[in-house]
């Protein structure tokens, strides 16, 4: 899963919740994500323009301690 600017994607389906770790570490959970943008995430080209794209702005998120 090469990113210059995420280090980890995991989707809970028990939740809808998206986390996004960041290579700074900083970790977002972004609720209520349906599970296709998960797939298609993990299969993009770029996975940082695929998260400013599809992701931020669209889903409410929480930053984890």
């Amino acid at each position: 899963m090469p990113s210059s600017v995420i280090s980890n994607i995991r989707y809970d389906k028990d939740t809808r919740s998206l986390f996004i770790t960041f290579v700074s570490g900083l970790v977002y959970k972004y609720l209520f994500v349906p599970e296709k943008v998960y797939r298609e995430i993990k299969t993009a080209s770029s996975k940082g323009s695929y998260l400013n794209r599809f992701i931020k702005g669209k889903f409410s998120f929480e930053k984890q301690d």
